[in-house]
């Protein structure tokens, strides 16, 4: 390996607490480490600063109000939408979640059909099977390429005036491929369908930019961008958000309860249901300034360097089967062989004999269909963040070495 490979380095390491003492963290896919600036900006918010929001008539009160739908604001900077776009909610998750209890039981009915692709996170399917064992509603999948990309061309077959919902993956959490959103917007929208984009792996990586994409729908989490966990965001589209019924209810997204009717709060706050989380959104708007400060570009181009060098590196072994496309996006998935890869991980996690530990993910990674199209039961996955380097990449080989004495 050599600096070129990673011409965009970046420096930050240090602003990591949680990487002290050269801990080797390559599970960024799964959460990432948190910066100090993020970890000031929680706990400022947590004690110095803390009040409710929405509530109270005091100063602080009203000062936190200000903060938190500040960090709407800067969340919508973040993507490109409008502040009245922008749900928070728990997470990817839920706010996928929403979406199929709110748009899909609303616009989908028995007849109608969801296309979804063989990559796609749990997250991304479970909630729309759920819909379907209640609305009658079918789901088809869309395959994959030989590289491991979502087929646009299979999905320009498949898709029907029939299909109403296309739900695919921005970035695969598992082989890192990149899916061009703003075609499949293009073939959603060409036969009437609405596209919603699990973004989880592209937000803390790509810039984007929800008026040129298209999409109809976007989630992500905070805690995969260097936020913190407990907050995620969904973008909805204005017209699609004031035509949704609200899901949860309770505090803050009423306009009036009578026991006789009640009314509720325009979007994006009829979405918002009980106390919000208020230390967590400026722990988010944290991180998304933190991110933009660095770059996007810079952290992108980062992160394709160390997953290409990685690649290279991986391919040049006789033992190891690589999975995904060669340029994925910060993610590499591979599979030792003979060796399990809960073994390796495991093995990984002991310090070798040069003190160095290794964190990788081992698993099926929440994608068991994708698992099964692999034809393996789970994988060894290495996931950069924009606190790694050329060190991360020479631990997890020697350790990678050192496994393969162990198993022989």
């Amino acid at each position: 390996m050599t600096a070129a490979t990673t011409s965009e380095a970046l420096s930050v390491k240090d602003q990591f607490p949680g990487l002290a003492g050269g801990w080797h963290y390559l599970d960024t896919g799964a959460t990432a480490q948190k910066p100090q600036a993020v970890i000031d900006a929680t706990v400022a918010a947590m004690g110095r600063d803390y009040a409710t929001v929405h509530r109270g008539v005091y100063q602080r009160s009203a000062e936190m109000t200000l903060a938190f739908e500040a960090a709407r604001r800067t969340t919508a900077k973040f993507i490109g939408a409008a502040e009245d776009e922008i749900v928070f909610t728990r997470g990817a998750t839920e706010a996928i979640n929403l979406v199929a209890q709110t748009w899909g039981r609303a616009h989908l009915k028995a007849g109608d059909r969801i296309l979804l692709s063989t990559l796609e996170h749990h997250s991304n399917i479970v909630p729309w099977q759920l819909l379907a064992e209640r609305t009658g509603v079918a789901i088809d999948v869309c395959p994959l390429t030989a590289a491991g990309t979502i087929d646009l061309e299979a999905a320009e077959r498949i898709l029907t005036p029939a299909h109403k919902l296309v739900a695919f993956a921005h970035v695969s959490n598992v082989l890192g491929s990149v899916l061009h959103v703003e075609h499949a917007a293009k073939l959603a929208h060409g036969v009437g369908a609405k596209l919603l984009i699990d973004g989880c792996q592209a937000a803390p990586r790509l810039a984007l930019d929800m008026a040129a994409l298209d999409c109809d729908f976007y989630a992500f989490s905070a805690h995969k961008l260097y936020g913190p966990t407990g907050i995620g965001v969904l973008f909805a589209k204005k017209a699609l958000l004031d035509a949704m019924p609200p899901w949860q209810g309770g505090g803050a997204m009423i306009d009036r309860v009578t026991f006789a009717k009640t009314t509720f709060a325009p979007a994006p706050q009829r979405f918002e249901a009980g106390t919000p989380m208020i230390v967590e959104a400026l722990g988010m708007a944290a991180a998304m300034d933190w991110l933009t400060g660095i770059g996007i570009a810079r952290a992108e181009a980062h992160e394709r360097a160390l997953a290409a060098t990685l690649r290279r590196e991986l391919a040049a072994r006789n033992d190891v089967t690589l999975f995904g496309p060669d340029d994925g996006l910060g993610i590499v998935s591979f599979a030792l062989d003979g060796v399990h890869p809960h073994d390796l991980g495991t093995i990984l996690d002991e310090e070798g004999p040069d003190g160095a530990s290794v964190a990788i993910r081992a698993g099926h990674h929440c994608a068991q269909p994708l698992m099964d199209h692999l034809g393996v039961p789970a994988t060894a996955r290495a996931s950069f963040g924009v606190y790694s380097d050329e060190s991360d990449i020479e631990a997890l080989l020697k350790g990678i070495e050192r496994t393969r004495r162990i198993f022989g």
